[in-house]
């Protein structure tokens, strides 16, 4: 029994150890988890280190906004946690003899980043420093990025995670951003268009569309000019198109659209105003085919 336990000891030794000076396998591994572990708490307390400061950034009312808070501590966050998990690996590294130190001295960390095949990874990185420090958006705006749109939800050096309308998330690396529309940066405009027909009285019309119009401004602080009834902008075939317009501020526009529409719909049934809508008529012929 006694020798039985020497030989697996023996192989276990063999299995574990490649050679007296090194640690053996169950001993890096531990320090693995251990660096692992230290890795997380870090990043955790260095998350925490960043939102205190904003957080005193708000109480000081120091010269940056909110969207542009949030931006940056995320910006900061995936920064601090990308240079924590470098400096991790290269720990790890060491555990099994790798000389980090002469791959970087002889490569250099741009250079190694290349023969990975990260160019991709640089050019987000590079992109993502411009985007934040030109402020071409922030969290919270709402953004259009090619064929995407939708509210900024997180931004950092490598990519932004936009949420569009739907609740499906997009997620762009920032090297291949090429046009932004951004729909958050001043006021925005709030555009209603009313089809009346012929028959109806132009100067009524407008008389009623103003009144809605003082009527709105002084319920809806989000409006910030007008709203104005720019008067007849077409004639189609069966109506007259009259347009009514208001600046708001960013991401309110569709709101007051949708209370522009509700008064004047309350208003023009109130005051028998006929809204154009298609209309068929059909004709019947009353001779129905007799005896020949």
């Amino acid at each position: 029994m006694l020798h039985s336990l020497n030989r697996v000891k023996k192989f276990l030794n063999i299995f574990f150890t490649s050679d007296g000076s090194d640690l053996n396998l169950i001993e890096k591994l531990v320090k693995i988890a251990v660096i692992l572990a230290v890795i997380k708490l870090v990043i955790k307390i260095l998350n925490g280190v960043v939102d205190k400061a904003f957080e005193k950034r708000e109480k000081l009312k120091f010269g940056i906004d909110d969207k542009k808070s949030k931006t940056l501590a995320g910006v900061l966050k995936n920064l601090f946690k990308y240079v924590i998990y470098f400096i991790g690996i290269v720990s790890i590294l060491d555990l099994f003899g790798i000389e980090t130190n002469s791959i970087l001295a002889t490569a250099g960390i741009g250079g190694l980043a290349v023969g990975f095949g990260a160019q991709s990874l640089v050019k987000d990185v590079i992109s993502g420093f411009l985007i934040l420090f030109e402020d071409q958006y922030s969290v919270g705006d709402y953004v259009k990025i090619g064929e995407w749109e939708g509210t900024v939800e997180e931004m950092g050096l490598r990519m932004t995670k936009i949420r569009g309308s739907s609740g499906d998330l997009y997620i762009i690396p920032n090297g291949s951003i090429q046009f932004v529309t951004n729909k958050s940066k001043g006021p925005m405009s709030a555009l209603v268009k009313i089809n009346i027909a012929y028959e109806e009285n132009i100067e009524r019309v407008t008389e009623i569309l103003e009144n809605v119009c003082i009527k709105l401004k002084s319920e809806d602080k989000s409006i910030l000019e007008g709203p104005t009834v720019l008067g007849i902008t077409d004639m189609g075939k069966d109506n007259i198109e009259i347009t009514v317009t208001a600046k708001t501020n960013p991401m309110e526009q569709w709101k007051v659209e949708r209370e522009l529409r509700k008064n004047i719909k309350e208003a023009f049934e109130k005051e028998k105003i006929a809204v154009s809508y298609p209309k068929k008529i059909i004709v019947e012929d009353s001779h129905q085919g007799g005896e020949n």
